[in-house]
């Protein structure tokens, strides 16, 4: 007889794909006018407030006045992970999230290490998504939701509301990672080769694939950056929002310091901005691309991440590269 799970994941996927043939053509979803962050909607459920930080004695510019509306506080209670997974994503994304779940981001991969994989979302426009997300929740409870609204415009909430929930929940791990739901990570290589679990844990550590760059003035550019917004020419080093791995200290250190940091969209400069108030400097790493990689068995075993892979793609990959590891190149 099929099990409780497996029946409410079988109606998980009905209902998911019901409710997107509903939907139809994507509703817009972004509330950023003129270059202000939207406005945190009404909240459906009953939350956690957010009382960690409050022996910081300068003014707070940025609040972060969120709650979270869906949350796993008792994620990290009984065994300390050795590393926690922030993936962005999006409401309709749930296939790229089950391809996750069921490749690299198994939980279970490990026996000698523990893991944690966790999905963050704001909240939607439509009722209909918030509510197929809510029930995805309760069958695998690795989602965490705060009650702003989900747009491209506000994904630098979304990654400090994840440093927020680390620092909170789960600051006795020793690493995290920030990565997206169109990402494929090489867990051999991010875990064995770069953190390493037999070594000391490091402190005060970032790393990715490091941009020196500057801000796109150009109107029409998605990653145009307002002059009022950012009078600098040169934005400081910062890791590529793709993936980037640092220490756990580091999430409590980002989420103070952007309490006092004037925000912007672009969620990878910004994070750059508080390393740099911090005076961490992120390493370079050449594992981390951030652009499309045409698969290789080779090529993917000297890389972590691989940017833009469908989930159909994760899965064909995760397959190949599991089924040959006995294989040399």
């Amino acid at each position: 007889m099929p099990s409780k799970v497996s029946c409410l994941y079988v109606l998980t996927v009905v209902c998911w794909a019901s409710a997107l043939w509903y939907l139809g053509i994507s509703r817009p979803t972004s509330s950023y006018v003129s270059g202000q962050m939207s406005l945190p909607i009404r909240k459906t459920v009953k939350t956690l407030k957010n009382t960690t930080f409050s022996n910081i004695r300068t003014r707070t510019l940025n609040p972060h006045a969120f709650d979270f509306v869906i949350n796993e506080p008792k994620k990290c209670e009984t065994n300390t992970p050795f590393l926690v997974i922030l993936i962005s994503t999006t409401h309709k994304e749930f296939d790229a999230r089950q391809a996750i779940r069921e490749t690299w981001g198994d939980e279970s991969t490990y026996s000698d290490i523990r893991i944690i994989t966790l999905f963050l979302l704001g909240r939607n426009t439509d009722a209909v998504l918030n509510q197929m997300v809510e029930q995805e929740s309760q069958i695998f409870h690795d989602i965490v939701v705060e009650d702003f609204i989900d747009s491209y415009h506000n994904l630098t909430l979304k990654t400090l509301m994840g440093m927020r929930w680390v620092a909170t929940f789960c600051s006795q791990a020793q690493y995290v990672m920030k990565t997206d739901s169109d990402i494929f990570v090489n867990m051999d290589n991010l875990v064995y080769k770069l953190l390493k679990p037999t070594t000391k844990p490091k402190r005060r550590y970032f790393t990715g694939y490091v941009i020196n760059g500057g801000p796109i003035r150009d109107m029409r550019s998605k990653w145009y950056m307002p002059r009022d917004l950012y009078p600098e020419a040169k934005y400081p080093p910062f890791c590529s929002g793709t993936g980037y791995v640092f220490s756990v200290d580091v999430a409590e250190l980002i989420y103070k310091t952007s309490l006092h940091t004037r925000l912007l969209h672009l969620e990878d400069v910004y994070v750059g901005l508080c390393l740099r108030k911090l005076g961490i400097h992120p390493y370079q790493n050449s594992g981390f691309n951030h652009w499309k990689m045409a698969y290789s068995l080779c090529r993917y075993r000297r890389v972590i991440t691989v940017h833009q892979i469908s989930p159909e793609e994760m899965h064909r990959i995760w397959n190949d590269m599991s089924s040959k590891k006995h294989l040399r190149c």
